[in-house]
Parts: structure tokens; sequence; C-alpha cells
């Protein structure tokens, strides 16, 4: 007699789960905020949205989005195992449900993500688009919009005159091709945060070039999540 499938179970060769939004795209969104961070982090406040927050439980999608905070990819059968994983790897993770936002998208997940280590906190806002597609709105308060599929640079710095064009050329001379860029800032003269998509790798020395620039207070670099 044949065993029956849970919905954990594979589909296709490159998803667990019964649903591309519910699982993959899940993963993707966490995977995105945990390189944000820089690590895995230690505590995890999860809210989701709409009708995530009527179906994270039934459909798996609690377990992804630790999955993808403990780093495992869409892929992986241990999203079936998340929680034991995470109270291993000491991940302490807090569920929260918002069923009305009617401004947000319907599959939407907010995380507040702590480094113990380091005692670095981020708040990234993701959307599950269905197809395992993903766009990232918000990063720390600061409108967005990438989605993880391309090279992705994050860069803080002061909102000085003729910076972005710097920046461009800067990685035009490193022969990347910029697909997007998006510039968010808190007020003229004020913090600004640049969102900018890359067809390619950047150098590494590029970057530390970039970092040394007295008026760019950081840079995150995210290659692509697969």
């Amino acid at each position: 007699m044949a065993e029956k499938s849970s919905i954990f179970d594979m589909i296709g060769p490159v998803m667990i789960g019964p649903s591309s939004s519910h699982t993959a795209g899940v993963v993707r969104i966490a995977r995105a905020a945990i390189r944000i961070l820089g690590a895995v982090p230690t505590e995890a406040v999860v809210t989701f949205y709409n009708s995530f927050a009527r179906t994270y439980e039934g459909h798996g999608s609690d377990r992804a989005i630790v999955a993808g905070l403990l780093g495992y990819a869409p892929d992986d059968t241990r999203i079936r195992t998340a929680f034991d994983h995470a109270e291993a790897a000491g991940l302490h993770y807090t569920f929260q449900s918002v069923g009305n936002a009617s401004t947000m998208h319907p599959n939407t997940i907010k995380l507040n993500l702590l480094d113990g280590a380091t005692g670095h906190r981020v708040e990234v806002v993701g959307q599950s688009r269905g197809g395992g597609v993903i766009r990232i709105v918000e990063v720390d308060g600061f409108p967005a919009d990438f989605s993880g599929a391309l090279h992705t640079l994050i860069i803080d710095a002061n909102d000085v005159p003729g910076s972005i064009a710097f920046i461009a050329s800067v990685i035009a001379h490193d022969q990347c091709n910029i697909a997007t860029m998006m510039v968010s800032r808190k007020g003229r003269n004020d913090a600004a945060r640049q969102f900018i998509e890359m067809d390619s790798p950047i150098k590494e020395i590029t970057l530390a070039y970039l970092r040394q620039l007295s008026w760019v207070q950081g840079i995150t670099y995210i290659p692509t999540l697969e």
C-alpha cells in the first residue's frame, strides 16, 4: 500500500510544500531578510498579513519562514522539521497575524530580526507574488522594490549632490549593468538608502572602494538568492 503524502512532500524538483506562494516564496523572503541582517537571527518576530494571516499554519508558511531564517533553500527537505532545527540553532521566534491590512498585498510578511552576537536589528517587509516570486518592499522603514533574483546592493549614504550618479559610475566601471535602482530618503540632505539590482556580481575591490567613501555609511551586498 502506498504511503500517503503530507503537505510538505516535494512537488517537482524545486519546492517543498503545498504551494509556491506559501512555501517557496516565504522561504525566499526569509532568506533575503537574513542576508540583509548578515546572520542567522537569534530572535525573530514574524507578522503574517491578510490571506497569510488566515492560512499560515495550515499551509505550512510558519515552517517555511523559519526554514528560510535558518538559511534553507526552498527545496530543502528540512523545511518539514524546521521548528526542531530552529531550537537546535538557538533561534527564538514569535508569530503574529493581522487579518485585515487593506493597504498591503494579500501575501505579506514583516520580519523583525535580531542578531544577538552584534545587537544588529533589521525590519524587512516582503510580498510573495506567486510562483515563488517575491518582492522586498520595505527595509527599516525605507520603501524598497527588489526581488532577490538579481545581485542587489543596499547602500546607506548621506544625501549629497551627485552621489547617485557617482555610485552608478563606479558600478559601471566594474562592468556591472544596473537593472533597477530605487532611492529612498528620510528628508532633503538627510539619510538616504539606495537599492540597486545588477545583472552580474560586483567585485569585492569595488565594494571596498565604495565603503571607504566618507559619505557612505554602510553597504549590504546580496548575491542572487538561488
